[in-house]
């Protein structure tokens, strides 16, 4: 049997070499040992599938063998988006939301992401006592037919996406976003998005692209940054549309472009996010960020009179404090947020949506909205490179960067050292920072500075650092 490890955001596996029907279920089981023990005897989940190759099958044969345990299964009529997962999990009181899903992953893999009680990711710890079951299980196990399941009540198949998009609807101002008329471009990646935005805004107002079933997707990993988006680039710019938007495999981050084709990333969708429940919806709260993300948000933070807080890299760090605190907004530089009012999860399509909204609110262009966080607050520019190296190689810039850190970046002073996640070397007017893959002999180059030219140029300064150790 093949080595199961859950990742940053659940389990994935290559389809037919990891992730068969067995290994699926053996981690169905571990999570069905775990909900026992911590829920005690009639544990309920909420199960969903994405649109990646044989994803109804693989939900199927896991809701099996949760509900041959005892497990009740709430199974998705159809593909939907994690954060449905998330919300139903929450608002009909189940222990936890299962999503086969591989996420951002290239076609070639499916994965097993779950979702806590509270509607969020599942802790660091919840995932440690599922990995601890994995290594419990008993090597005979009785795996009941779906049909005897279905019938005794154990497995209930329900239409979830109808539901999230009514969630949608009632949570967005989508009749003012109808009345002013914008039209956007929607970039589904081949997801679980397809067909929500067209169903909400009308034909009228949505240009769709990649929004049909092909688990192949053309060997592109569903991934919404700018490299991946060129041909939604060119439709905002062709079709004259307001924006476009575009979310991952399973709908939960998001990506942009304004009205000119530039893209929006996640660091100014964040501040955008903040400015706008500040300044016109009047809610308030903390702002909490992970460790790569702009210092705009820090800025804001201070002019609004918030507290801010900064976690390691990771939604599951960000999604546990907005349960526990007062969050106003939380996000991270991958994609990834969510904001008070909705539930504590990265949701692509509501967030691109809120954007939209704000647009229609503001009465502004987004590429005005944008130059507006930059005159009150400040430029702020930032830069990434994935450095692939050997593993040697990469432990050995680690250690140097622990050992002796940096005096110097550029030409310039480093006057401080951040070490939560990764290395973060602080310089007048900017930072550059190192951090490794955890699974892969990566090093990932991260930078801001006061423009894009000072920010690309602090990440060749530590392209150049780690090629000469």
């Amino acid at each position: 049997m093949s080595t199961i490890k859950f990742g940053t955001d659940g389990w994935r596996a290559v389809v037919a070499e990891g992730y068969t029907f067995d290994n699926l279920e053996r981690v169905a089981r571990a999570t069905g040992q775990w909900l026992l023990k911590q829920y005690g005897p009639d544990p309920s989940v909420v199960l969903g599938f994405d649109t990646r190759f044989q994803g109804e099958a693989f939900a199927t044969h896991a809701a099996c063998a949760l509900a041959s345990m005892g497990v009740g299964v709430r199974l998705a009529e159809s593909f939907v988006t994690t954060p449905a997962v998330s919300w139903a999990t929450l608002e009909e009181g189940h222990s936890a939301g299962i999503v086969i899903t591989a996420s951002h992953n290239l076609p070639k893999y499916n994965g097993f992401k779950i979702k806590a009680h509270f509607g969020g990711p599942a802790t660091p710890e919840m995932i440690a006592d599922v990995e601890t079951e994995l290594g419990k299980l008993k090597k005979t196990f009785e795996l009941r037919s779906y049909e005897e399941l279905e019938a005794e009540g154990l497995i209930e198949r329900f239409d979830l996406r109808t539901a999230y998009v009514d969630l949608l609807r009632e949570r967005i101002d989508i009749e003012a976003i109808k009345e002013a008329g914008v039209r956007v471009a929607y970039d589904a990646m081949f997801g679980a998005g397809q067909g929500i935005v067209t169903e909400l805004l009308g034909i009228s107002l949505v240009v769709e692209l990649h929004n049909e079933l092909n688990p192949g997707m053309h060997g592109q990993a569903p991934e919404p940054i700018a490299r991946n988006l060129t041909d939604l680039q060119s439709m905002v710019v062709d079709e004259h549309v307001a924006a476009g938007l575009a979310t991952d495999g399973d709908a939960d981050r998001i990506g942009m472009f304004d009205e000119q084709g530039i893209f929006v990333d996640s660091h100014k969708i964040l501040a955008l996010l903040v400015r706008y429940l500040f300044e016109e919806k009047g809610l308030r709260g903390s702002v909490v960020k992970t460790f790569s993300t702009t210092d705009m948000l820090d800025r804001m933070a201070e002019v609004y009179k918030l507290d801010i807080e900064t976690t390691p890299i990771g939604f599951k760090y960000i999604g546990p404090r907005m349960v526990e605190t007062d969050v106003l907004v939380g996000g991270e530089e991958s994609g990834g947020m969510a904001v008070k009012g909705h539930i504590p999860e990265r949701d692509g399509l509501y967030i691109g949506l809120t954007i939209v909204e704000m647009m229609v609110k503001r009465e502004h262009s987004l590429s005005g909205l944008v130059r507006e966080l930059m005159d009150d607050f400040g430029p702020h520019y930032q830069s990434r490179s994935d450095l692939h190296t050997t593993e040697e190689h990469k432990q050995a810039v680690l250690k140097m960067l622990k050992k002796d850190g940096l005096d110097a970046v550029g030409g310039r002073s480093v006057v401080a050292t951040e070490t939560l996640d990764g290395f973060k070397f602080r310089v007048y007017g900017g930072w550059l920072m190192f951090r490794p893959s955890g699974t892969e002999p990566v090093l990932r180059i991260y930078s801001e500075a006061g423009s894009q030219e000072e920010a690309d140029a602090l990440v060749q300064d530590g392209i150049a650092l780690v090629e000469n150790e």
